[in-house]
């Protein structure tokens, strides 16, 4: 009896995931544990083994390298050599088509160019279209030849049943650029016009998603106090001249912010619907730009550990994320979520609250600006935190008190290590 592998959920918000690669064919021996394809879901790309009682001949596989499709749709069927598969096939229920099938790199037509007269080229051969006049492709390379101006009726496809998948394009392409190009005929003059659809990445719809829903739902209030970083700089500097760990500021603020929650444990907390639950555990999710959004890696138990540790712990995320190898338990179950671009130029900013966290908080960059001390106007360096609430749990007092704690441990920050 043939086995169906489904499309499978990887994270709680993932909906559909695209086939990065796959790592076996039609008619390889399959066995437990057995890698069978790379997934590209909402937050990572992870590897996709066979599970135990998944063995036998692969004999079908549903979905091509590059496309995407729904969670608990037909992936592979895996049976015995040589098994008729077409009933079960045929029974399955008709796949949604993919949202990048209706999206595809548009250019609208420029007006008519002036052109200086030359000879008539002879008219170039045009490949000859298939015999039933379609040309069979995956989304992906249809996108991929739009953009690329690549002739689908010109590629020879290499997918299952001679489909046209996004490495006959890519070679397309090469080979293309690779020949030489008749000299022009005439100067010809284009108007500046067009755009181009791109289509929308997994992790961009979930970050549409769950930010629409939390920013259109939760009731937003905004905090925003100045800190004075000079003792804060120090500490780093004396800190980073005597141990082997850099620590930057941005792990002085998870410390802080961590110490802060477990001091005022209503900001540490999520609306349910039916009841506010109060954490009692601390796990800080750290916002980190990756090339199609964000991810939010969890220092959790962030209160307990030290600057050295929460150092290490963030380095390492970041360089994960970036890479897609970032595991569902590295970004599931925050409680406080902490968005830091102070280190792109940016002076203060507001955030959205990240679902189920009550807040979050923005971190602008130290300014080198005129302050007043002991009534004398000296320089100094202010950075401005912006607390994001959830009017549902916090309310304006709570945000303060939490947000005043943050500033005492920042501009204190020996306080931190008690």
């Amino acid at each position: 009896m043939a086995i169906v592998i489904n499309m499978p959920r990887l994270s709680d918000t993932m909906t559909e995931g695209v086939v990065a690669k796959w790592h076996v064919k039609v008619g390889d021996a399959i066995t437990e544990g057995k890698l069978l394809a790379e997934i590209e879901t909402d937050k990572a790309t992870m590897d996709f083994e066979a599970f135990p009682g998944q063995e036998g001949t692969l004999l079908h596989i549903g979905v091509g390298e590059g496309e995407a499709s729904p969670v608990d749709t037909i992936l592979a069927v895996i049976g015995a050599k040589g098994e008729d598969i077409s009933a079960l096939l045929a029974g399955a229920p008709a796949e949604p088509a993919p949202a990048a099938a209706a999206v595809a790199v548009e250019v609208r037509e420029a007006p008519a160019p002036v052109a200086v007269p030359a000879p008539t080229p002879a008219p170039a051969a045009t490949p000859a279209p298939t015999a039933d006049h379609r040309v069979k492709a995956s989304p992906l390379a249809k996108s991929l030849a739009a953009e690329k101006g690549v002739d689908l009726r010109a590629v020879t496809g290499s997918g299952e049943g001679g489909r046209i998948v996004k490495r006959d394009i890519e070679t397309a392409a090469t080979a293309s650029a690779a020949t030489p190009s008749a000299a022009p005929t005439a100067a010809v003059s284009y108007p500046s016009s067009g755009y181009q659809d791109t289509p929308i990445s997994q992790m961009r719809k979930t970050i549409a998603k769950r930010l629409s829903e939390s920013k259109f739902t939760a009731p937003h209030f905004y905090l925003t106090m100045s800190v004075d970083m000079d003792a804060a700089i120090e500490a780093r500097q004396a800190l980073n001249a005597s141990g082997d760990h850099k620590i930057s500021f941005n792990d002085l603020v998870v410390k802080a912010v961590a110490k802060g929650l477990k001091k005022h444990p209503a900001v540490n907390s999520a609306w349910l619907g039916d009841v506010i639950r109060t954490n009692y555990d601390v796990h800080v999710g750290v916002a980190v730009a990756v090339e199609d959004g964000l991810l939010v890696p969890i220092v959790r138990h962030a209160d307990a550990k030290s600057l050295t540790q929460i150092s290490a712990e963030v380095k390492d995320f970041a360089q994960r994320a970036k890479t897609k190898k970032l595991q569902p338990m590295d970004w599931e179950g925050n409680t406080f979520t902490i968005s830091n671009l102070g280190m792109f130029g940016i002076d203060q900013f507001t955030a959205i609250v990240n679902p189920p966290d009550s807040c979050i908080l923005a971190v602008g960059g130290i300014q080198s600006v005129p302050v007043v001390k002991n009534g004398q106007v000296v320089p100094g360096n202010i950075m401005k935190l912006t607390l994001s609430c959830d009017h549902r749990v916090v309310d304006g007092a709570t945000g303060s008190a939490f947000l005043n704690s943050v500033k005492a441990f920042l501009e204190s920050p020996v306080t931190m290590m008690l």
